[in-house]
């Protein structure tokens, strides 16, 4: 393919506040977005002891209404979206007929037959066709939105206290998981509180054209309580220390959620039949009965970081791979997450290790997550 026939990079709304403040740049699934302002490390501190402000703008925001919309959900996802209630969100995913996780995805329910679908930016479209697809014959209408938003969130132990100084929703009341109308500095807002850092905050939905003020207004306010501006790499470092799984790492279309031990999102009770449901049942069956890689934290002895792809090795033999891996900022050590064979996932299993370009690096086997912040 020529440069002349690749497309441009989507530009956020915010694209031009970001260059302003000297954001470095990067191209993440089609988007042109921030990675980081200055100090990464400065960054991830920021959000685990005051709090950080995130353009999340790439996200894919997926708008599913009508009579039957929970019905069509219940249908195409492997979650009880049907028993959500209204202002309340639910983490699930999306699978293919084989039972291979298409998405992980976060889904509100705004209204009694109207939900908002929130996809990773590089799986909104394998979404949205999936959806579609999966509409035919249920009274509800799929449609695509993410050009009618601007995501903003705020996150770290400061936020609540910034966002309370510019909104007159009751934050108190707002459970994590939840997500109520309302305005910020003035502009309407589907205020959530959910985040991908593990920490306390709020993901802030709003139109586009209101996403410059938005962000100023949450700069100023929180100034005095150090809030600053945070790009995709601290991000990916926080939801690291959390234990989060990001798509293409910790999950793939080759896995079903029961290989990602995230199995208790598949709801087999639920009315209705769903995609990969006969799939998903035999998987269930597989993990009970020889238990798959699992997901494990390692975390380094030595100084060497360990990158996805990986061997991770025991006695001279591949037990597993890594999927994620990088310094941790507030555990001042190398971590990574890695499936390995069910004999060497318990805690403090010895002579488990990396294979770093040849040389193979203690690591310790850990339970997930490595950060869990204090209520």
């Amino acid at each position: 393919m020529s440069s002349s026939d690749a497309r441009p990079l989507r530009r956020t709304a915010l694209d031009a506040v970001h260059r302003s403040l000297g954001a470095t740049m990067t191209d993440f699934a089609g988007w042109d977005m921030p990675l980081r302002y200055g100090s990464e490390r400065e960054e991830h501190l920021a959000v685990r002891t005051k709090a950080g402000l995130f353009d999340l703008s790439h996200m894919g925001e997926i708008t599913v209404t009508g009579p039957q919309a929970a019905a069509l959900l219940n249908h195409a996802l492997v979650g009880n979206i049907a028993s959500i209630a209204v202002g309340r969100a639910r983490y699930t995913m999306i699978c293919r007929a084989d039972g291979g996780i298409l998405d992980d995805l976060i889904v509100y329910r705004t209204a009694e037959t109207a939900f908002l679908v929130v996809a990773n930016a590089a799986n909104a479209q394998v979404v949205l066709d999936a959806l579609t697809e999966r509409a035919a014959g249920f009274d509800a209408e799929v449609r695509d939105d993410r050009d009618a938003y601007a995501l903003i969130a705020i996150q770290g132990p400061a936020s609540p206290a910034v966002l309370a100084s510019l909104t007159d929703a009751d934050l108190d009341g707002l459970k994590y998981y939840a997500g109520l109308p309302g305005t910020v500095a003035g502009v309407p807002a589907l205020i959530a509180r959910t985040g991908y850092t593990g920490e306390d905050g709020f993901e802030l939905f709003v139109a586009p054209e209101h996403a410059v003020r938005l962000w100023q207004a949450l700069s100023e306010a929180g100034e005095s309580a150090g809030v600053v501006p945070c790009g995709l790499a601290c991000r990916d470092t926080l939801r690291l220390e959390a234990g989060m799984p990001l798509y293409g790492h910790e999950l793939t279309t080759e896995l079903t959620p029961f290989d990602a031990g995230l199995g208790r999102v598949v709801k087999f009770d639920k009315e209705g039949d769903f995609v990969g449901r006969e799939a998903l049942l035999a998987a269930a069956e597989r993990a009970e009965k020889n238990p798959p890689r699992v997901l494990v934290g390692l975390v380094a002895e030595g100084r060497r970081v360990p990158r996805a792809g990986y061997p991770v090795v025991a006695g001279g033999e591949v037990i597993g791979q890594v999927t994620s891996g990088a310094p941790s900022p507030t555990l001042g050590k190398p971590i990574a997450m890695a499936y390995v064979d069910a004999a060497y996932a318990a805690p403090g299993t010895p002579g488990v290790g990396v294979d770093i370009r040849g040389s193979h690096e203690p690591y310790q086997v850990v339970a997930l997550p490595f950060y869990k912040r204090q209520k």
